[in-house]
């Protein structure tokens, strides 16, 4: 199971990191300001699926502990982690050669929850409940 799930965390993090990456050049046309010099496509696939492989750790570990119940608590560990990690743009200091940088909320809080729903999506795939 741990190798399933490993899979599991890197795919739904690669997943997330296209989705962040296609939200970032749907925000950056759509309002024609550009932060890749902040927030990177590297760093953006980087985070993402480190993201996962951490959330496929913490699943493991959890199942562990728990035997029963893992799903749900999991699920409501990193929903809330994810909201949780928002707090990291709200405090981010940008260059002051920035233009609009209220802006750059905007572009990064939607990526924080692109992890959770990528692990949510595929999960179903990769552990069936059965294997629980």
């Amino acid at each position: 199971m741990f190798v399933r799930l490993l899979s599991l965390g890197a795919i739904s993090g690669a997943l997330a990191g296209v989705a962040s990456l296609v939200y970032q050049k749907v925000y950056t046309d759509s309002l024609g300001y550009d932060f890749s010099a902040i927030v990177s496509t590297p760093k953006i696939m980087m985070t993402c699926v480190a993201a996962g492989i951490v959330a496929s750790i913490g699943f493991w570990a959890l199942h562990k502990l728990l035997k029963s119940n893992t799903e749900i608590v999991f699920n409501l560990i990193f929903t809330i982690l994810s909201f949780a990690s928002i707090l990291g743009p709200f405090k981010t200091k940008l260059p002051l050669d920035v233009e609009m940088p209220e802006l750059f909320v905007g572009l990064t809080i939607p990526m924080h929850f692109f992890p959770v729903l990528g692990w949510l999506t595929l999960r179903p795939l990769f552990i069936k409940s059965k294997d629980l």
